[in-house]
């Protein structure tokens, strides 16, 4: 047999296992549907079987969700063992039918897949071979063998001398758009980070291009997968910087079939608030202070008000005086309770209503004679009810204790924040109270509603007589069933009117219970729309760039502080960021957190990384960059323009791949001139990245990739938001400019 013949051989053979593979998936996915449906058309079925219904529901529906995710490239690997055994790795794992379930398929998070990426010619994990497998959708394209026990004769003819190949392949492949997941090419360092412990805070700090965010991604995955039951009901938060960042990652965790995570920027983490204004930097950087914590409870505290001077309330041709010192007593009272402000507002009417009762009686009820009281305890008692109906008592407590909503509370405090803050900083928060909310605002949001709290009692009572109906209702079924089985029954011997009915057997109240409706959102929809959701876990990436505020919101969803915090403090360009790992947790877990960092840049080319670094040590001379795994060979330029807009469309021109994505990174200020000569780009709107050319900001890129970069008027950048834009590029990097070009910038071209 040929060389030739011998590799199609082994095409042929995987080929095979592809296409079972695939026949297994389809079944699985008939019987799936098929079970659902059955399942759903079950309508209102006893409360087991309404049970087990939502079960498989729940299961198969997730299998099912799974299987499509992942259906272009189920299989990537396959690990021979040196007892002979063989198994192939995937996205998921797949058994067979039969009693044994036998595994036809390792999901790549198991325990036995891990020697796949871990496994070495000195440490070989018990291998002899490991197996790359490259499909196009289900078909196998090729095959690249890594030798790992040397003594081992056997050669297939798809053997890779360097174990590289499917690694560059993928750093040279095209971008989308959509960042791709790594399973297939998850280094050693990576993997230890993705399978650390659940528990604690983990930082993960890496320079651009390490990976560091797929590495988050995949160790989502794999806390799903190794603690599956806990964290399908508490879910998995996933924080990113921007809108951009989140839909250019959105398809990494479907792909790994997982599809119960939710992904959200920190404006998106108040429930009905959806942050879409910019604030200036100023703005951003007193928002997001610690101190604004205090602040903000300090406005609470001037919300509970005493009469200036008095408030006379009417009652029954009496006037009744609330003065300054009897609320204070009754507002000190209620403070001493330590209750949030609308959840003490009943205790406060409590007081006041107490007030006001005595200074009625004492009118009223007084012996003219001797003084003493003619009103006895249900005298008191009838008074306090005919006062709490009067509706100047409650305009006066509406007036004294309003209650607040978080929204009103914040809008009101920037409008006016004068005499809360010194005059430079109220003056660069001022704002009109119609104004949309910005990202730094939903801290303060989220602030505000921990200190309000909600006053829930008009929600019971409602919640309350929803039950009451509902219980009227089934009693009404029950009374129904009744009167049918008397009627029935009435003419039949007495042995058989002993049959049992639903009357005999449940009430009116279980009754209705077992027909309130079911909740089926999963735990990531239900978690978006409240507030006080506690995570199983939360990833934050660019976790450098988050507000003092911003962390106090995210650690109120992580009271186990389950989280990986993902970022570099080299690319802090927020105005409110921390930038700090020590900073940012020492208030919450002291020094309980782990650190690591990755030190492989496996995106930006050495050329680039070069020039890049060479800015960052203009300021930072012990700066150390991540080392670049492959050189291009392609040099980056850098041009000056007197007619800005002209070479940009030029460059566009020049650099844009013939496969892939372009972005054009350049001042917020430039993006309608330039966009004017861009053909389909838009300025102002939310990028589309799966475009061939975007128009960018500089922290609008964070996060990203693209085989070409064009960066523009780099002078007018900070030197954390220049080493971003210079380091987005895969393949090719221009730089374009009008005006001085940082002398780094010059050095490193120069150098």
């Amino acid at each position: 047999m040929s060389n030739t013949e011998f590799q199609d051989g082994e095409l042929r053979r995987e080929q095979e296992f592809i296409d079972g593979l695939y026949a297994r998936v389809d079944a699985l996915r008939g019987d799936t549907e098929g079970s659902v449906t059955d399942a759903l058309a079950q309508g209102n079925t006893p409360m087991q079987a309404r049970l087990e219904r939502d079960i498989l529901v729940a299961e198969r529906s997730g299998l099912l969700a799974a299987l499509n995710a992942v259906d272009g490239s189920l299989c990537f690997g396959r690990i021979d063992l040196a007892s002979g055994a063989t198994h192939h790795i995937g996205r998921i794992g797949l058994r067979t039918d039969d009693a044994d379930h036998t595994p036809i398929l390792i999901d790549w998070r198991a325990d036995v897949a891990r020697p796949f990426y871990l496994a070495t010619g000195h440490t070989p994990m018990g291998l002899r071979r490991r197996r790359h497998i490259t499909t196009s959708g289900r078909t196998v394209t090729a095959l690249h063998d890594e030798i790992l026990d040397l003594g081992d004769q056997e050669r297939t003819g798809h053997e890779d001398p360097s174990g590289d190949a499917v690694l560059l392949a993928a750093l040279d492949a095209a971008r989308t758009g959509r960042m791709h997941d790594i399973v297939q090419t998850i280094q050693a360092e990576q993997d230890e980070i993705i399978r650390a412990p659940h528990r604690g805070v983990l930082v993960v700090e890496g320079g651009p291009g390490t990976g560091k965010t797929a590495v988050a991604l995949h160790r989502a995955a794999y806390l799903l997968y190794e603690h599956r039951e806990l964290l399908a009901k508490r879910a998995v938060l996933i924080v990113g910087p921007n809108p951009a960042f989140l839909g250019y990652i959105g398809e990494v965790l479907p792909s790994l079939g997982e599809t119960g995570v939710l992904l959200a920027t920190v404006g998106e983490l108040f429930p009905g608030v959806r942050a879409t204004a910019t604030d200036t930097r100023a703005a951003a950087a007193v928002k997001g202070r610690a101190d604004m914590a205090d602040v903000l409870a300090e406005v609470v505290r001037d919300w509970q008000a005493l009469p200036d001077p008095v408030i006379a309330i009417e009652h029954d041709r009496e006037i009744l005086m609330l003065d300054d010192d009897l609320v204070r007593v009754a507002r000190e009272r209620t403070r001493d309770a330590k209750l949030q402000h609308n959840v003490a507002r009943e205790t406060f009417e409590g007081h006041i209503l107490n007030t006001l009762t005595e200074l009625y009686a004492e009118r009223v009820g007084t012996d003219p004679y001797d003084g003493g009281s003619l009103l006895d305890a249900s005298d008191i008692t009838q008074i306090r009810d005919e006062i709490a109906e009067n509706p100047e008592v409650w305009a006066a407590i509406d007036q004294l204790w309003p209650r607040l909503t978080p929204q009103r509370l914040v809008a009101d405090f920037l409008a006016d924040p004068v005499g809360y803050l010194p005059d430079e900083d109220a003056a660069a928060i001022r704002r009109p109270v119609t104004r949309e909310w910005t990202v730094a605002d939903v801290p303060l949001l989220d602030e505000a509603a921990e200190l309000l709290g909600e006053d829930d009692r008009v929600k019971r009572a409602l919640a309350e007589r929803e039950r009451e109906t509902q219980v009227a209702y089934a009693q009404g079924v029950l009374d129904v069933s009744y009167a049918s089985r008397t009627y029935e029954f009435e003419d039949k011997d007495e042995e058989d009117s002993e049959v049992l009915s639903a009357h005999d057997i449940i009430d009116a109240e279980r009754f209705a219970e077992r027909h309130e409706e079911d909740d089926h959102r999963s735990a990531a929809e239900r978690a978006a729309a409240d507030r006080t959701w506690a995570f199983g876990h939360i990833i934050v990436d660019e976790a450098q760039e988050l507000s003092p505020m911003a962390w106090r919101l995210l650690m109120r969803r992580s009271p186990t502080r389950s989280m990986t915090l993902v970022g570099d403090p080299a690319q802090t360009a927020e105005a409110a960021g921390v930038g700090s790992w020590r900073k940012i947790l020492q208030p919450y877990v002291e020094d309980r957190w782990e650190h690591t960092r990755l030190g492989v840049n496996y995106r930006t080319p050495a050329e680039i990384m070069d020039l890049a670094a060479a800015v960052v040590r203009a300021e930072n001379p012990d700066f150390e960059p991540p080392s670049s795994v492959r050189s291009t060979g392609v040099r980056p330029w850098v041009r000056a323009t007197d007619d800005l807009p002209g070479a940009v469309a030029k460059a566009v021109e020049e650099l844009t791949p013939a496969e892939g994505r372009l972005a054009v990174i350049a001042p917020r200020h430039l993006h309608r001139k330039l966009a004017a000569r861009l053909d389909g780009v838009t300025a102002g709107a939310e990028p589309d990245l799966t475009r061939g050319v975007v128009l960018l900001d500089p922290r609008q890129s964070k996060g990203l990739e693209f085989d070409s970069v064009l960066v523009v008027e780099p002078g007018l950048y900070g030197t954390s938001d220049l080493y971003v834009a210079l380091t987005r590029a895969t393949q090719r990097l221009g730089v374009l400019h009008t005006g001085r070009l940082p002398q780094a910038l010059a050095e490193g071209m120069s150098g």
